[in-house]
């Protein structure tokens, strides 16, 4: 379905954007089209966390979250051939505006089909805990004492051992709610929310950065992103690599390490730009290649620790509040960074500020961030009780 609402969406707020073509019911509709569709993420979550183990979770979640990643940072690179489209298509012309919408529609097309052809569930990986548990279950109820006639012995007359403990319960619903209070997720969502905000404003103040001190056109700027894919492509292998060797806390502090060197990097140099054309594109190129590289450690990291510190039954609402957390900082990035381009030393050091702080909020809550919560035992899903 949401598929289905990005694909409606398409055409309205990006094929064409001449006024004439769009009545005011689309206009006001798309935004709610696209918000319903961008939340099919949450659930692309949800289902993973329930279709893979603790131990592979951060691999998987590398693998998927690069493809989203790459697609965002190399999506500006089809520009290279989109900005030379000009031709009509029936009583739309397609030039260098409208040309993007037209192609992101063909890709929401190709991807409805391959969804329906490939849509099925997969079998849901019982929990470690919950298998333990069962194990243990059906241990104890073994008769420990038998009679001559083979008959079990009652379990108030048993002797030492006979007692069968009981499974903890599954807290009631009405108290999930406290669990997003707890320490761990509230750092990994503001997590979430520093490090989107920092790499949405990086990215804002880049363009104007390139285009008043480089005088970057649309296709330099085009080819930066591009390579900025390639890392981010290497960055996610990288981080695929080690997420099989280091707990996912180990790879979310040097994630935050590589943000703030890259912070304080672009604080010292690009806040106040001098030099001729080769040092001061040097300079743009380690602060860039720095805050892309970290990247994928934060990203997969905090994605994977808060599937892991959530209540598994509710992933969906789970991966659908941070997701919430993260679009907040999308929107607050651009505007913090597009209104201070004249004035960097305060744009950065804000930025800086919010690094520190995060980093201050993971070092105290560092022993928290384990992988399963603790003093809970989730019950069944859903599917695990229609098996």
């Amino acid at each position: 379905m949401g598929k289905i609402h990005e694909l409606n969406n398409s055409p309205f707020s990006k094929l064409s954007l001449n006024l004439a073509f769009l009545s005011s019911s689309p206009l006001l509709t798309a935004p709610l089209h696209l918000c319903i569709g961008t939340g099919a993420g949450a659930s692309i979550f949800g289902y993973l966390t329930r279709s893979t183990t603790l131990q592979e979770r951060a691999t998987v979640f590398a693998a998927v979250m690069a493809c989203r990643q790459v697609g965002l940072l190399i999506g500006p690179a089809c520009n290279l051939f989109l900005r030379l489209c000009n031709f009509q298509l029936g009583p739309f012309e397609v030039n260098k505006f409208t040309s993007p919408g037209l192609f992101m529609c063909l890709l929401w097309i190709l991807l409805q089909f391959v969804v329906v052809a490939m849509y099925y569930d997969l079998q849901p990986v019982p929990h470690p805990l919950r298998a333990a548990l069962a194990a243990q279950q059906e241990e104890e109820r073994e008769p420990l004492v038998q009679h001559d006639s083979g008959q079990e012995e009652p379990a108030e007359h048993r002797s030492y051992g006979g007692t069968i403990q009981g499974v903890p319960a599954e807290p009631p619903m009405g108290d999930e709610s406290r669990y997003y209070l707890r320490e761990e997720v509230v750092v990994l969502l503001t997590a979430q929310f520093i490090t989107l905000f920092n790499q949405t404003a990086l990215e804002t103040m880049v363009t104007p950065i390139t285009q008043r001190y480089l005088s970057f056109g649309e296709l330099e700027n085009s080819i930066m992103y591009f390579l900025c894919g390639i890392e981010v492509i290497c960055g996610f292998f990288l981080v695929r690599c080690l997420s099989s060797r280091l707990p996912d806390r180990v790879i979310l502090v040097l994630g935050l390490v590589i943000c703030n060197v890259a912070c304080i990097w672009c604080l010292l140099f690009l806040a106040r730009p001098q030099g001729s054309f080769p040092v001061l594109l040097s300079e743009l190129v380690v602060g860039v290649f720095l805050q892309v590289l970290g990247l994928p450690f934060v990203a997969v990291s905090q994605v994977s620790l808060f599937s892991k510190v959530t209540a598994e039954r509710t992933q969906g609402f789970s991966q659908g509040l941070r997701r919430s957390v993260g679009g907040i900082a999308t929107i607050l990035g651009p505007l913090w960074a597009g209104g201070l381009t004249e004035n960097l030393y305060i744009m950065l050091g804000v930025m800086m500020g919010l690094l520190s702080l995060l980093m201050v909020m993971v070092g105290l809550s560092y022993s928290y961030l384990v992988e399963v919560p603790r003093s809970y035992v989730p019950g069944p899903s859903p599917e695990e009780r229609c098996s």
